[in-house]
């Protein structure tokens, strides 16, 4: 039996020889590709720890003609969806995605619920937030963002 990874996330870009690079630098291993006949990448298998990522390229795979899927190929991609991930440099991990043409939507930022995190838009449409959990949640300023969101 092989270590098969627990949750598995799909995203469709144009290049995925271009994107899979872009994602091993945010700390996703390579474990595997598919090449058309003419040798054009069109998936990449990346993987980091429990979550495993399939970048499929928007053509050349086989997938049905259906609405759904000439709306995916349209774009946008990705929307009304962020992708979360925990990792060890909230900062260094935003300035990466900035000097590779993310657009950071939200800069580093310590939030009242207890984690640094940044969100950003990756060139490939898709929504990112990156997080590391701060030493002690910030209780009172928790408080406060409660008070604020919910009364």
């Amino acid at each position: 039996m092989t270590d098969e990874a627990s949750f598995r996330l799909g995203l469709r870009v144009e290049d995925v020889t271009e994107a899979a690079a872009f994602y091993r630098r945010l700390g996703f291993e390579q474990a595997g590709s598919m090449f058309s006949p003419e040798g054009r990448t069109i998936m990449a298998i990346l993987r980091r720890g429990d979550l495993q990522l399939l970048v499929d390229a928007l053509t050349g795979m086989p997938f049905p003609d259906s609405d759904r899927e000439r709306m995916t190929t349209a774009g946008p991609r990705g929307l009304g969806v962020v992708i979360g991930i925990r990792v060890n440099d909230v900062d260094a991990t935003a300035d990466y995605c900035h000097s590779a043409g993310c657009d950071v939507t939200t800069a580093p930022v310590d939030a009242p619920w207890g984690e640094r995190y940044a969100e950003i838009v990756d060139p490939y449409g898709y929504a990112w937030k990156f997080f590391q959990l701060l030493p002690e949640p910030p209780q009172e300023s928790l408080r406060a963002a409660y008070d604020v969101w919910f009364t």
